[in-house]
């Protein structure tokens, strides 16, 4: 009986965290489009070049999207936790090294995004702007954006092995484990071609496709994983 209240209670989570990652992840999705940068090879007019003097202009406006983006890791973590739990006895190999691999990714990121929201902004209020160029997300050869490209690129890596821990008894298995599989491929696919392209000299093009990458991964994977934790739920409830 407490071994089905758990597998209950898994189910629960593994629910809520699915509706909840897609939810979130489209809520910060909107958020950073609105964020876009206004530097680098995305920029059309009034762009702001180094060392970024401009930045507090777009304050807090670009800043919005980090704060829901912490909320949504944290609720990637509960997700893959999940995952794990909810995993084949024979596949939870996969879905243990899916779950190392996302706190390394929601670690990399959250510490990237506050370190931007609680250091960056109020550093240039104070007049203390020395060393800030290299640290602010409009740096596209700064340090956040290195930081997003393994974040995003680590993401991939886990969702990756949660695919692996899918077995291939349904059509919507079979379609999740396609949906977590992709992101990883599509981030090598575009890493190798812009490095080909641009050389180290990538701007932030790659850091913004592996945030798009995930991301929708996130939303259809949220969305997916909520059916089949329901179903889940529902043969364990029988």
């Amino acid at each position: 009986m407490e071994m089905k209240n758990n597998e209950l209670t898994a189910g629960n989570i593994g629910v809520i965290s699915s509706w909840s990652l897609a939810v979130l992840t489209i809520i910060t999705f909107g958020l950073a489009m609105i964020a876009i940068p206004p530097s680098g090879p995305n920029c059309l007019s009034n762009c702001m070049d180094y060392p970024y003097a401009d930045l507090l202009t777009y304050f807090p406006r670009d800043y919005f999207w980090m704060y829901a983006a912490c909320v949504q890791l944290c609720v990637f973590l509960f997700f893959t936790v999940a995952f794990h739990f909810n995993a084949p006895a024979d596949k939870k190999i996969f879905s243990s090294i899916a779950v190392i691999f996302a706190i390394m990714s929601a670690l990399t990121l959250m510490t990237n995004y506050w370190v931007q929201i609680a250091v960056v902004p109020v550093s240039v209020m104070q007049g203390q702007s020395e060393g800030i160029a290299l640290l602010t997300q409009y740096n596209g050869h700064g340090i956040f954006i290195a930081l997003e490209e393994l974040g995003f690129s680590l993401m991939a890596i886990a969702f990756f092995f949660l695919g692996q821990s899918l077995n291939f008894n349904s059509r919507l298995e079979k379609s999740l484990r396609v949906v977590l599989t992709l992101p990883v491929i599509l981030c090598v696919l575009a890493i190798i071609g812009y490095s080909v392209q641009y050389g180290i000299d990538r701007d932030y093009r790659y850091e913004v496709a592996a945030i798009t990458i995930n991301w929708l991964a996130a939303i259809v994977t949220g969305i997916l994983s909520g059916f089949y934790f329901r179903r889940l739920k529902t043969n364990r409830d029988q």
